[in-house]
């Protein structure tokens, strides 16, 4: 008698737990989709915060209309890419459904994963690439430059200074004490009386005229200060939220698309728009 040995073949295989193929399309058109509606949004000035001088007219509810933007923009972003991944996944050949809904929402999570760290790489780039294209005398400015830049040049604003004089080394020291206005103390008096004395010096002003500069200055730098914090704070609450939102949308899109890979019922808000295609499909 002769005994055969059947084994199974490759592709009978379950497939890997795991598919690194489908989660790296996914990331890459969902970084690719983001770096799109993120460059839209702020060529047509959505911006939460900016270096601009005009960036302090910005009211309230255009930070609050960025902020929901750049959600809106994660949860769109993040639910395409992941959508592609659960579509292009290899099916189980067999298993409960549970189990096929959990593999293709932990590769929708691995999507986002990849996509935020895919992100983060290209902001690094770009503020890198900003900040080598920048002048030296911005480059080696100090901290309040790009902050208190027109607090700083209306501090030091004289029509009778010579040209070409080098006032970096003043307009950092300057922008250092302003910066303690936003202080719970607030700029001290030594400080204040310093200032002063070294605005009174520059511009040639007089001491009375010199100190109600000082202090409109310090007036306007909490001011500015103040706004950037709060700017500051919705920035990062909507980051953290579109974020959190963001991989719960790669969960359900990933679930979606593996549904329609395997041609089981779609959720109801897919139902409707597949309804929508095959009418279309009908009348052409």
């Amino acid at each position: 008698m002769t005994l055969e040995t059947v084994v199974a073949a490759p592709q009978d295989a379950e497939p890997r737990y795991l598919q690194w193929t489908p989660v790296i399309a996914g990331a890459l058109a969902a970084t690719a989709l983001s770096l799109i509606l993120v460059t839209f949004a702020a060529a047509v000035g959505l911006g939460v915060s900016s270096t601009a001088p005009t960036w302090r007219d910005t009211s309230a509810a255009l930070w609050i209309l960025s902020g929901i933007y750049l959600i809106l923009q994660a949860v769109v972003s993040f639910g395409f890419g992941a959508y592609i991944a659960g579509r292009l996944r290899r099916p189980l050949v067999a298993g409960p459904a549970d189990e096929v809904e959990s593999r293709d929402g932990l590769h929708g999570l691995a999507v986002w994963a990849l996509a935020v760290v895919l992100g983060s790489i290209v902001a690094a780039f770009i503020g890198a690439a900003t900040i080598s294209r920048a002048s030296p005398s911005i480059a080696n400015a100090s901290a309040a430059e790009p902050l208190l830049s027109y607090e700083l040049d209306r501090l030091f604003r004289s029509a009778r200074r010579p040209p070409n004089v080098d006032l970096r080394s003043d307009r950092a020291e300057a922008g250092r004490i302003l910066l303690t206005s936003s202080g719970h103390d607030g700029v001290s008096t030594d400080d204040r009386a310093y200032l002063t004395q070294l605005v009174g010096s520059t511009t040639g002003l007089s001491p009375t005229d010199a100190e109600r500069r000082v202090d409109n200055g310090i007036a306007n730098a909490k001011t500015a200060l103040t706004r950037s914090r709060r700017s500051t704070i919705i920035l990062a609450f909507s980051l953290a939220t579109a974020l959190l939102l963001g991989a719960v949308a790669a969960w359900a899109a990933a679930c979606a698309g593996g549904r329609h890979r395997d041609g089981a019922p779609l959720p109801e808000w897919m139902a409707h728009s597949d309804k929508f295609a095959r009418r279309r499909i009908v009348i052409q």
